[in-house]
């Protein structure tokens, strides 16, 4: 199949939030296919996979009211005007687990769900953590806890970790070798 590149036609704002806007788009390729699609545009999300010296994952577990539940998932928050995905993380980190982490790798970009949201989220494993107070939003509260890889995979499995992110960052850090720990001493 032969991609043509898509040429915007008009955009209209339909709804306007503090944490995302919808508009209807309308798109036409040279050959005249049209597209009309509502989006949600969201500046993007910095997702943290804390990881400690023991291989464990810092997971959050707060009540999401979209699905109507308490949900253990990898900590992650939206990027503010002005953010880099990075700088995100690590804010968001901090506010929400009160950890920082002084060894910061990107492990993926993704879409969540392309045919309507335009949110992009990257997924940080932040090492080599300090542990602090968190400062969760006034909305929010947030339980921890430590899980293995393994512990994380048998949740998965019995349907106890539904969050796509945690998903994607469990079997991101799978695939990932161990790393060695640097030493110390020079």
């Amino acid at each position: 199949m032969k991609q043509m590149p898509m040429k915007l036609i008009s955009s209209e704002e339909l709804l306007s939030t503090p944490i995302f806007r919808v508009t209807m788009d309308h798109a036409v390729d040279p050959d005249g296919f049209e597209i009309r699609r509502a989006i949600v545009r969201h500046r993007g999300s910095a997702v943290m996979m804390a990881v400690d010296g023991r291989r464990r994952v810092l997971l959050v577990r707060q009540y999401r009211l979209p699905a109507r539940a308490h949900l253990w998932e990898l900590p992650a928050g939206r990027i503010d005007e002005g953010e880099t995905p990075l700088k995100a993380a690590r804010r968001e980190l901090r506010e929400e687990t009160g950890c920082t982490a002084r060894r910061w790798t990107r492990l993926a970009e993704f879409y969540p769900s392309p045919g309507y949201v335009e949110e992009k989220m990257t997924i940080y494993l932040a090492e080599d953590l300090r542990m602090g107070e968190a400062q969760p939003m006034e909305d929010e509260r947030i339980e921890t806890g430590w899980f293995t890889l393994k512990q994380m995979g048998e949740m998965i499995a019995r349907g106890e970790i539904r969050d796509a992110k945690t998903m994607i960052g469990w079997a991101m850090l799978k695939c990932r070798p161990a790393q060695p720990r640097p030493s110390r001493r020079q």
